[in-house]
């Protein structure tokens, strides 16, 4: 069993190990494992010692006053963030060449607050290019690996931060999801994902790919974690318009209470449970779902009526405002610029040629399309009515239930190559995810079985919006009840 990312803290604060020992564990892990799994984009070992070093300094003149209090509430521990997180330090590449060489002149809010926290970041995670993909096979870089099959994907975009907690080389890392991207891959890693509500979390410093429905988020082994890792950067940040100043409940104290599921109500929806839903996914879901019953809860059935178009909808949004996000990346704002130029228009066409991988131009050429004069209103501004509706579907759930649960994806992690030829195939792998996105309402898929082949699967677990300490105390007390998260793949102890 591995040390949960609270275990390492206690480990630190009280003095039974240093922060320096755990940065070091980290880096031999990444040694021993990393040339295997292809989860990284970066790392700095020189860097992540040097604040370790520092942070035990810290610590150890607090010890000597008596007062831990000011040390932060991750103080020495050592933590990964996707590579589409802005730091000063190293690269952010977002997985693309087009940005190989960026270096960023300031920090995400996210960034900020792990540091203030205490956290030692020790590298960025490698991602399907710009966040677009199911399966980081889309990296301009390499694809990363499964950590319990390395002949699987480990979900995408964010798989580089999955596959490393994983993998057992942090306890803890930042992801990103615009439809899925962080809980698709915690199901296919077999840790812990959860997508905040929209505005919880600054975007400050996210590279944007669609600025509606992006939201960072945590990766973990458990939900005590999870919600340790909210606690430190959630939150009202003036940068960002879109981030909403409500008051951060503690939601790891939440979860130090007695629990009880008398009284909580599952919501079942039968759009989740339809055509193309593996057997063994519907099984461990189903059993999950008894583990609810079992302990107490009532499971009430809800209609989501217009989830059935969840996918385009999402697919005409989200491409369009990547078309207009990612306009800025032409070899003169930002990014790669083609070396031998004809004249100033191939400045820009074959600087985007060159810089951008084929799912993303994809993408691009789909939303400018969607957005293109005749077509808006048939398309673009359509969807934003269905999206409208979803959400008041998911509203009229959540006044009779606390919390729905489904299967987190249709399929368990398939293999490397397998959809790549299929576009159309790689996007229905999100068919459960994106309707919470469009929604903007908080999801975190937890780990509840495995197939027979070996596979993690995820039970997503969805709130309405702002209520993540009931949907953390509602998951947190299905794995008081299971050990599934208590899970370690052999590669970690390999």
């Amino acid at each position: 069993m591995l040390p949960t990312l609270i275990d390492i803290r206690n480990d630190i604060r009280c003095g039974r190990t240093s922060s320096q020992d755990a940065v070091a564990r980290t880096i031999q892990a990444v040694e021993r494992i990393e040339p295997r799994l292809k989860s990284m984009v970066s790392y700095d070992n020189d860097r992540a010692m040097k604040l370790a070093r520092q942070m035990d300094d810290r610590i150890a003149r607090s010890q000597s006053a008596g007062n831990n209090d000011g040390l932060g509430l991750l103080a020495g521990v050592p933590v990964l963030v996707k590579d589409n997180i802005c730091t000063r330090f190293g690269t952010t590449t977002c997985s693309s060449r087009i940005l190989e060489n960026f270096h960023a002149p300031y920090d995400a809010h996210v960034v900020e607050r792990l540091e203030s926290a205490g956290a030692i970041i020790v590298g960025k995670t490698n991602l399907d290019e710009f966040a677009m993909g199911s399966s980081s096979e889309n990296s301009a870089f390499f694809p990363t690996r499964n950590p319990w099959n390395l002949d699987c994907v480990p979900g995408g975009s964010s798989g580089g931060s999955a596959a490393a907690v994983g993998a057992g080389l942090v306890a803890a890392s930042l992801g990103s999801d615009t439809g899925g991207s962080i809980r698709q891959p915690a199901s296919f890693c077999g840790v812990c994902g959860l997508k905040p509500t929209y505005g919880r979390v600054s975007r400050y410093g996210l590279v944007a790919y669609g600025s509606s429905l992006d939201q960072i988020g945590p990766f973990a082994r458990n939900v005590k974690d999870i919600a340790l890792m909210l606690q430190v950067i959630a939150g009202k940040d003036g940068r960002d318009s879109t981030s909403v100043d409500q008051s951060v409940p503690d939601y790891l104290a939440a979860l130090e209470q007695p629990l009880s599921l008398q009284g909580v109500r599952i919501g079942i929806a039968a759009e989740y449970f339809g055509e193309g839903l593996d057997s063994q996914v519907r099984a461990a879901v189903e059993s999950a779902i008894d583990v609810y019953r079992q302990a107490g809860a009532t499971v009430v059935p809800v209609h989501l009526p217009h989830m059935k178009y969840a996918i385009a909808t999402y697919y005409l949004i989200a491409v369009a405002e990547a078309s207009s996000n990612l306009a800025r990346y032409d070899g003169v704002h930002y990014g790669h610029r083609t070396k031998l130029p004809k004249d100033y228009i191939d400045v820009y066409c074959s600087s985007r040629q060159e810089g951008f991988g084929a799912e993303v131009r994809r993408r691009i050429m789909l939303g400018t399309y969607a957005l293109s004069s005749g077509y808006y209103d048939a398309y673009y501004l359509k969807a934003l009515k269905v999206r409208t509706l979803i959400r008041r579907d998911f509203e009229r759930a959540f006044a009779e239930v606390d919390v729905i649960a489904s299967p987190t994806s249709p399929t368990p992690a398939v293999r490397l190559g397998e959809k790549m030829a299929d576009p159309l195939a790689m996007y229905l792998m999100d068919i459960y995810t994106v309707s919470l996105n469009l929604a903007g309402m908080p999801g975190i898929s937890i780990p509840c079985g495995f197939t027979q082949d070996g596979l993690p699967i995820g039970l997503q677990l969805m709130a309405s919006q702002f209520a993540e300490d009931k949907l953390l105390r509602i998951a947190h007390a299905y794995q008081c009840h299971t050990d599934w998260h208590q899970k370690v793949p052999a590669i970690a102890s390999a």
